[in-house]
């Protein structure tokens, strides 16, 4: 079965990114692995193939947000539909293997956000349950530039509504998020002086998960095909990276 890879690679970030968007790794090599085990069990280079020993790379920074990723309910508010949030360790696996689509919006400018209608019109099929909905934007295109939180289309809340109606309890984006850009939406709620406008899909009172981040939805057909995206189990967490892979049929 070809396998399509959807997840960004993780990558140490420049310096000058804000602490909170920023991942850093600290890459030890095989000398140095070598120079631990002598350390730790006395064992020298000449008693190692090569004289090298283990290499390990340690996060020094990676905020579970800050790559390919899914979010749990608990992101959004504290409850949800009047009861305790599920935290991404306490979610359903059966969420998280189910079949794909994909709606097409490249064509949409940033911030115009897909509505009900919309999705409707863009979708191969109405979804059942449990169908996980993707929306590519072509906005992976600058998943390592500056400004690529500010980019995208963003989906509605009503839509966001629509989509959960149908049984869908996964949907993810190929932006920086599901919402339309965060700046965009402050100035609306700034003007409007309402809550709900900031923020608006994200905290739509629903428990769905969002996978944010998606690289090479291109490389996928409108449906038929199966999709993994088994978030790591984070005690408590908010959310967590994943490496998310469609399963496409054999040809």
């Amino acid at each position: 079965m070809p396998l399509v890879d959807l997840s960004a690679t993780i990558r140490p970030d420049p310096a000058e990114y804000p602490d909170a968007l920023r991942t850093e790794v600290e890459y030890s090599g095989h000398a140095e692995g070598a120079a631990l085990i002598q350390a730790m069990f006395g064992v020298g280079p000449e008693l190692l193939r090569d004289g090298e020993g283990w290499a390990v790379d340690t996060f020094t920074r990676l905020g579970t947000h800050n790559t390919t990723h899914v979010d749990a309910p608990w992101h959004y508010n504290a409850t949800i539909a009047g009861r305790p949030a599920d935290t991404i360790d306490r979610l359903p696996l059966d969420w998280f293997f189910a079949p794909g689509l994909v709606v097409e919006a490249s064509d949409r400018a940033d911030g115009e956000a897909l509505t009900q209608a919309d999705m409707r019109e863009r979708l191969p099929r109405e979804p059942v349950p449990r169908d996980i909905v993707l929306v590519r934007t072509g906005r992976d295109a600058y998943i390592h530039q500056p400004d690529y939180m500010a980019r995208g289309p963003g989906v509605t809340a009503e839509a966001t509504r629509w989509l959960y109606e149908l049984g869908v309890r996964v949907m993810g984006i190929d932006a920086w998020g599901w919402d339309e850009p965060l700046h965009l939406q402050a100035e609306r709620a700034r003007a409007s002086g309402d809550a709900g406008v900031f923020w608006a899909a994200h905290q739509c009172d629903l428990a769905y998960s969002q996978i944010e981040r998606l690289v090479n939805l291109g490389a996928l057909p409108p449906e038929g095909f199966q999709l993994a995206c088994f978030p790591l189990k984070l005690e408590g967490g908010s959310a967590a990276p994943a490496r998310v892979v469609a399963i496409l049929p054999d040809s």
